[in-house]
C-alpha cells in the first residue's frame, strides 16, 4: 500500500529523505559486515541468489561512470531475479565510499568487485535493524512511484 503524497517526494523534504536513507544504508552495511551478512561481487551474488534467495534482504547495484555493456546485462538479470523474488534493490553511486565502508580489498590484497552487493539475514535469527527497515521502506515507497530501482548517492565523508 502506498501512502506517499506529492509533498513527500519533492523539494527539500526529498533531499533530506535521500540523505537520511543514504545514512541508513551506511549503517546497514556497517552492521552487516562484521556479522558476515555481506556478499560482494556480481558472480558471488548470482551464486548466492540462486542458492538461497529467501535469505537476501537487500541488493545493491553500484555504478561508476563506466558504460560496460556486459555489466549492464548482469544488472538487468539480477534486477529481474530480485523483482521476481521480492528482494529490494537499490542503485548506489559513489563506489569509492562503498569501498571505504566495506574495506574495499579482499584478504589477498585484490580489490573487491563492488558492482553488486547483497545483504543477507544472519543465520542466528531474523535481523531487526531500524536502518534496514528505513531502507526497505524507501524501496517500497519508490516502487509506488514506479521507480523500481531507486538511486542513492552515498555522500563522501
Amino acid at each position: 500500500m502506498c501512502n506517499m503524497t506529492f509533498e513527500d517526494t519533492s523539494g527539500d523534504n526529498s533531499t533530506e529523505r535521500m540523505e537520511s536513507v543514504a545514512k541508513a544504508l551506511e549503517e546497514v552495511l556497517s552492521s552487516a559486515l562484521p556479522q558476515g551478512c555481506i556478499t560482494v561481487g556480481v558472480y558471488e551474488a548470482a551464486k548466492s541468489l540462486n542458492a538461497d534467495p529467501d535469505n537476501v534482504v537487500l541488493c545493491l547495484l553500484a555504478t561508476d561512470d563506466e558504460e560496460d555493456v556486459a555489466l549492464q546485462i548482469h544488472f538487468t538479470l539480477i534486477q529481474a531475479f530480485c523483482c521476481e523474488n521480492d528482494i529490494n534493490i537499490l542503485r548506489v553511486s559513489n563506489m569509492r565510499r562503498l569501498a571505504e565502508i566495506l574495506g574495499g580489498v579482499k584478504p589477498g590484497g585484490e580489490p573487491m568487485d563492488l558492482h553488486c552487493i547483497l545483504v543477507t539475514n544472519p543465520q542466528s535469527s531474523l535481523w531487526k535493524d531500524p536502518a534496514l527497515s528505513k531502507v526497505n521502506r524507501f524501496c517500497r515507497d519508490s516502487r509506488c512511484l514506479d521507480q523500481w530501482v531507486p538511486v542513492i548517492n552515498l555522500p563522501d565523508r
